[in-house]
């Protein structure tokens, strides 16, 4: 027979142990759902290592929702460049816009109109209603799947176990601190019950894992072998007049790295194109001979494929760049003010190794 876990028990835990987090309130303080909020859509695939400090920065500048929802796009970008995934900076910036104009600045306390807003799904939903207005609804992240395999050795491999998982997390979900459990259960998962080398004499639910009884706690949750990434190339254009300003386009809003500014590129494909072939796609038609290729490649890894880009660069006389006809998304920046706009880490990586 199972013993199911004593809640009590996990948040006594949570009380002497919890992380203290700079979005997170305690001691019976009423937590502000803007920062409930932005917190949760920054933590979504980013460690809250890296969170931390950019929450700090983003709050300073916008430390109401009322503030962000009259912010540029640009400008909210620009703040999340280095955090990736920007179509959850998008997102946030017109969710705010939203609940500002059709909620008078009222942040939503209910699920249905939760998951109306954009960037916002069941997790998101249910980490809000229990943390910043204390209803029962049970968010599960990566951690709780953990904890909750763990604790019931649910050996059915994911994602076809999320929703016994589910099940599961529910019915023990308590009736009373609800936005505590959320964080005890998340605080469980990232310190005590972690992916390697749980610290099983350290958790208060050791008596009722029963995984931990098994032994193959180190085994679970059982995942699908992952598939390989994909791998992309390309070359980008470095292109310079004689002034120093470098040629940069503002990528389509939609679609990866929306609304960032870029160093321009040829398409991310499974094969290089050859240089001759590359050049019809430079914003800037000149012969072969005038282009340089740097020595030093470029290496990223997003979420869902890996890319390798070579740098070919080039330089515009003014006589030359007097006649360009550019569409509006193509700028000249001066290369001292690159950093100052709203570029993803990509980009960076290119301007540094471009100004060498």
């Amino acid at each position: 027979m199972s013993i199911i876990p004593d809640t009590e028990k996990l948040l006594n835990w949570y009380d002497n142990n919890g992380r203290d987090l700079p979005w997170r309130y305690k001691n019976g303080k009423k937590p502000d759902p803007y920062v409930v909020w932005l917190s949760e859509i920054m933590l979504q695939q980013t460690t809250v290592a890296v969170v931390k400090d950019y929450f700090k920065r983003f709050i300073i500048r916008w430390p109401t929702l009322f503030d962000l929802s009259k912010a540029n796009l640009d400008d909210v970008l620009k703040e999340w460049s280095g955090l990736g995934y920007y179509a959850r900076a998008r997102n946030l910036h017109k969710s705010a816009e939203i609940i500002s104009k059709e909620h008078l600045g009222k942040f939503p306390e209910h699920k249905k109109e939760l998951i109306l807003l954009p960037g916002i799904g069941d997790y998101t939903a249910a980490a809000i209603l229990s943390i910043a207005f204390n209803k029962r609804a049970t968010a599960i992240d990566g951690n709780v799947e953990r904890v909750i395999s763990r604790i019931f050795a649910i050996i059915e491999p994911l994602p076809s176990s999320k929703s016994y998982i589910r099940e599961k997390a529910i019915e023990i979900t308590p009736m009373k601190r609800y936005g505590d459990y959320a964080q005890a259960i998340m605080d469980l998962g990232s310190t005590i019950c972690l992916p390697r080398n749980p610290m099983c004499n350290e958790c208060p639910w050791e008596e009722a894992c029963q995984a931990r009884k098994a032994g193959i706690q180190q085994n679970l949750p059982v995942k699908k072998p992952k598939k390989t990434k994909p791998h992309r190339k390309g070359i980008c254009f470095w292109i310079t007049r004689n002034d120093g300003y470098v040629l940069m386009r503002k990528r389509k809003e939609k679609g990866l790295l929306g609304g960032m500014m870029e160093i321009p590129s040829t398409p991310w494909e499974k094969n290089i194109k050859k240089l001759d072939k590359a050049l019809d796609y430079a914003p800037v038609k000149l012969p072969i001979a005038k282009w340089t290729i740097l020595l030093d490649n470029i290496k990223h890894v997003f979420s869902h494929f890996n890319l390798s880009l070579v740098i070919a660069s080039s330089k515009v006389t003014k006589h030359k760049f007097d006649k360009l006809t550019l569409t509006k998304d193509f700028v000249w920046v001066n290369p001292s003010q690159i950093d100052q706009l709203a570029i993803p880490s990509l980009t960076k990586k290119i301007v540094k190794v471009a100004k060498k």
